[in-house]
């Protein structure tokens, strides 16, 4: 019947296999373990990425805003750029016209004092009945000159 040998071999049985249960029991709380480990990590790593996601939309958002902010600086800019073009041609176009005249009065009194006879040294020469009758002045009948401060508005 039952040797001892045969009862012996038999709980022996039992013992391998208890300790195989125990260490599959073991490989299975490692394996859990390790399993919950990778999913904590891939959580970790999938919220990195959205946070840097996130910081990187913000920056996108800051930059169009940025952006934004230095197209109207450009189109202020030029517009007003527009409009000092606008005037300064204006005024040049005033300093050719005003330019114009001068060199056709200086002309005219050029031609005066040609055609009546007074010269430079005349000038010098003031009557006191002159301030009676200004127009027989002869410092009249001198050029005139603009000076740059004469443009200046």
């Amino acid at each position: 019947m039952d040797s001892p040998s045969g009862n012996s071999s038999m709980s022996t049985k039992f013992q391998s296999s208890g300790s195989e249960e125990d260490l599959q029991a073991l490989m299975d709380q490692r394996k859990r373990k390790r399993m919950q480990s990778n999913r904590e990590s891939a959580k970790r790593s999938r919220m990195r990425k959205q946070k840097h996601l996130d910081d990187l939309m913000g920056q996108v958002s800051e930059l169009k805003k940025e952006n934004s902010e230095i197209l109207t600086s450009i189109n202020i800019t030029t517009q007003h750029y527009v409009k000092v073009e606008a005037e300064n041609s204006v005024l040049r176009a005033r300093m050719a016209e005003l330019s114009h005249r001068l060199q056709s009065l200086n002309d005219i009194l050029s031609y005066i004092n040609t055609s009546t006879g007074v010269y430079e040294a005349d000038c010098y020469s003031m009557r006191a009945d002159n301030f009676m009758n200004p127009m027989d002045t002869p410092l009249l009948n001198q050029p005139i000159v603009a000076s740059a401060d004469f443009f200046q508005w």
